[in-house]
C-alpha cells in the first residue's frame, strides 16, 4: 500500500464507493475489485445522504484484507458524539484502516431516517483535531493512551464555493487541526481549479480534485443545483450522451495532471466501469 508515499509526490487517483445497504458486502467488494489496478485507493462513504449503509470501517477493512486495495474511510460528525468518534477511530486503527476523510455529514432530515437525531458535537476540523490527538497518543480529554495511532487525516474542500475567501479560511482551519490531505467536491473545468488556486495561494497540503462524469442531461441539471456545470459540457452531453460526459472527464483529468495538482478523486456513482473509461479515454473535448 503506497498512498501515503505517493500523496504529494506523484499524481494520485482515488474513486468513491458506497457501502452496501444491507448486511452482505459482496456488491461493494465487487465494485472495489473492478477498480483494483486503476486507482491508488478507494473511498468508502459513511451513510451518504443520511441513508442507512453498512459501517464504512467494516467494509474498508474487508476491501483491504481481501483485495489489498488501500481505503480512505469517511467518518461524519452526524451520528456519534466525541466518545463514539474516538472509539470508531481506535477500532479502525486496530483493523489497519489508517486513512480517514473527516466530514460534517448530511443532516438526518435528508435521508431515510428523518426522525433520527444529528449529533454534531464537533465539526470536521474538530474531528480532524481528535484524530491528530490520537496520533499524539492522547484522547480528546487529554488522557494518555499508551501508544500512538498513525492516521493520515483527510478533509473536504469545495473549489466552486462562490465565497473562496471563506474556503481559504476553512482550509487553513483544517490544516491547523491536523489535516494531511484534502479531497474536493466535483469540479468541471480547469478554470474552476485555477480560480480556486489563485484565491488560496500555495496549497499547504496535497489536494485531490473531484471529477464527476456527467451521464445525462437530467444528471447535469441536478448537479447544476449545487455546482457550476459549464454550458459547453451540457451541450456536449445533450448531443453525445454519456460518452460525451466521459470524454469531458477524461480530458479534465489530463488537464489537471498538466496543471501539476496532486491528483483527482473520481465519483463513479455506482458505475465503477466508468473509472476505467475516464482514465483510458482518448480526450476529445475541451474541459475549460
Amino acid at each position: 500500500m503506497s498512498l501515503s508515499k505517493n500523496l504529494g509526490r506523484s499524481f494520485v487517483v482515488t474513486a468513491e464507493l458506497d457501502p452496501p445497504r444491507g448486511p452482505d458486502p459482496t456488491s461493494t467488494l465487487n465494485e472495489a475489485r473492478a477498480l483494483r489496478g486503476l486507482v491508488d485507493a478507494v473511498n468508502v462513504s459513511d451513510s451518504p445522504m443520511a441513508n442507512l449503509r453498512m459501517s464504512p470501517i467494516a467494509i474498508a477493512h474487508l476491501i483491504q484484507r481481501d483485495l489489498s486495495l488501500e481505503v480512505i474511510f469517511h467518518l461524519t460528525c452526524r451520528d456519534r458524539n466525541v466518545l463514539g468518534l474516538q472509539a470508531e477511530l481506535l477500532g479502525a486503527h486496530a483493523l489497519g484502516v489508517r486513512h480517514i476523510l473527516c466530514l460534517y455529514g448530511d443532516p438526518p432530515t435528508r435521508g431515510d431516517h428523518p426522525e433520527a437525531t444529528g449529533v454534531y458535537e464537533v465539526g470536521a476540523d474538530g474531528l480532524a483535531s481528535m484524530a491528530s490527538e490520537l496520533n499524539a497518543g492522547r484522547s480528546k480529554a487529554g488522557r494518555e493512551l499508551g501508544s500512538c495511532t498513525d492516521f493520515r487525516i483527510g478533509v473536504a474542500l469545495n473549489p466552486t464555493n462562490p465565497d473562496l475567501e471563506r474556503e481559504k479560511e476553512r482550509l487553513q482551519q483544517k490544516v491547523s487541526a491536523g489535516a494531511h490531505f484534502a479531497q474536493t467536491q466535483p469540479v468541471f473545468s480547469t478554470e474552476q481549479v485555477e480560480r480556486f488556486m489563485d484565491a488560496v495561494g500555495e496549497l499547504p497540503i496535497p489536494v485531490l480534485f473531484g471529477v464527476l462524469p456527467i451521464r445525462s442531461v437530467k444528471m447535469a441539471q441536478n448537479v447544476s443545483k449545487w455546482a457550476s456545470v459549464p454550458a459547453e459540457l451540457l451541450s456536449a452531453v445533450e448531443e453525445g450522451g454519456a460518452a460525451a460526459g466521459v470524454a469531458w472527464s477524461a480530458k479534465l483529468v489530463e488537464d489537471l495532471r498538466g496543471l501539476g495538482v496532486a491528483g483527482v478523486h473520481l465519483y463513479p456513482l455506482g458505475k465503477p466501469e466508468i473509472v476505467g473509461r475516464v482514465l483510458g479515454e482518448t480526450p476529445a473535448l475541451t474541459a475549460g
